[in-house]
């Protein structure tokens, strides 16, 4: 028998090449159908097992306990249904996955009942025109929700907030620029320090305030000097903040400015700061949280007023936390409905600061808003008139002789 090697057919069956299938990648993260009906099951197990113990089983009672066993029964049973098709790694990621997602839904639920009971509470006082317009002065504790209102407190806290941060700002960055650019034994204590005042309570930063401003220095309560108490509070946390965010700076950007010659202030102010702003906005916010709901410092430092005062200097300023103080306390349904009603223009005095500063400072490096952008192509177009000007060929002088 004699074998043809070099047939047509032998030929073109070795030059055929079988296409391989593409590669698929593998999903390693969203929903699944699987990952679905494991989640369902492992709830419906979980409260099964929780009402057959709290119910038939064990004298077991009580709402907390019920949710502790329902969770944790949900949670083991999850690890056994993933483990039958997956290995030790995915099981602990996707149950780690869980805990984080439950995590977040009870934080996320707490917010929304607070923000949602303040409101419900307060629905009865905010439709009214005269809450945001009117003070407590001629209005007491009987009248009704159309007389008689908030504006005093509103206009008391945003003049002692803008005092502390006209105060906080610059003195907190500065000091986080120098513990993160000068390094040495008194920076450490300068940490250290800052570090201690952050658990500082607030009834010591007014005591200290009203022990130097008033009795020391013979000066009468005013918005001012609650001022600078809440600027006491708001100050640590904005240099423990800002020296965290300031650390998060890449060292090539500023070994970077440094080569090419430009002096350490200049490397601060045109490369570390608008590197970090928008981690530096969310240092102020986090100190503006902290210095706008304090209650007992005001109330050392800037009295009690049902008066409109416009003037931080001279006599007595209330704020809003204050102020829901002490329309809480009253045991008049009116007075509670303000309370809350303060409580709930407080929140929304909160979201629009902290608007504000996120808008101020939100992008990040390398990002220019539209004003910088025109004033940075002006700048350019300066540069190249004048590069021009100064390599342009100079003109022959005339000479009249020779004409």
């Amino acid at each position: 028998m004699t074998v043809v090697e070099d047939s047509p057919v032998v030929a073109v069956a070795e030059e055929a090449v079988i296409p391989e299938a593409p590669d698929q990648p593998r999903r390693i993260g969203g929903l699944t159908r699987t990952g679905v009906l494991s989640l369902c099951g492992a709830a419906a197990s979980g409260l099964c097992i929780a009402i057959l113990l709290f119910g038939q089983l064990a004298p077991l009672s009580g709402a907390f306990g019920f949710t502790v066993v329902a969770y944790g029964t949900f949670l083991a049973v999850y690890a056994v249904l993933t483990g039958l098709e997956e290995d030790g790694p995915a099981i602990r990621d996707k149950v780690m996955t869980v805990v984080l997602w439950s995590a977040a839904t009870v934080l996320f639920s707490g917010l929304v009942l607070v923000v949602g009971f303040t409101l419900w509470r307060g629905r009865e006082a905010l439709p009214h025109l005269n809450f945001f317009t009117q003070d407590m002065q001629a209005a007491g504790p009987l009248d009704p929700l159309s007389n008689g209102g908030i504006a005093h407190a509103m206009l008391g806290t945003l003049i002692m907030i803008t005092i502390a941060l006209a105060i906080t700002v610059p003195l907190g960055l500065a000091c986080a620029v120098y513990l993160n650019q000068v390094p040495g034994g008194f920076s450490r204590f300068v940490r250290t320090i800052v570090e201690a005042m952050t658990a500082l309570p607030s009834i010591v930063a007014g005591l200290m305030v009203y022990a130097t401003w008033i009795l020391g220095l013979g000066l009468q309560k005013s918005g001012l000097a609650a001022g600078f108490a809440i600027s006491v509070m708001m100050l640590p946390i904005v240099i423990r903040a800002s020296d965290v965010v300031l650390r998060l700076v890449p060292g090539t950007l500023t070994e970077a400015a440094e080569a090419l010659g430009a002096p350490r202030w200049r490397t601060v102010w045109h490369v570390i700061l608008p590197t970090a702003r928008s981690g530096l906005a969310t240092a102020v916010i986090l100190g503006t949280a902290r210095g706008i709901g304090e209650t007992s410092p005001v109330l050392l430092t800037a009295g009690f007023t049902a008066a409109l005062n416009a003037d931080p200097t001279a006599g007595p300023m209330i704020s809003l936390p204050l102020a829901v103080f002490s329309f809480v306390k009253s045991p008049e349904p009116t007075m509670i409905a303000r309370g809350f009603g303060a409580a709930a223009v407080l929140m929304a005095l909160v979201l629009v600061l902290f608007t504000v500063a996120r808008l101020i400072g939100g992008r990040g490096a390398g990002h220019r808003s539209k004003g910088q952008a025109r004033r940075a192509a002006r700048a350019s177009r300066r540069d190249v008139q004048r590069f021009d000007d100064l390599h342009a060929p100079a003109l022959p002088l005339f000479d009249g002789e020779n004409d």
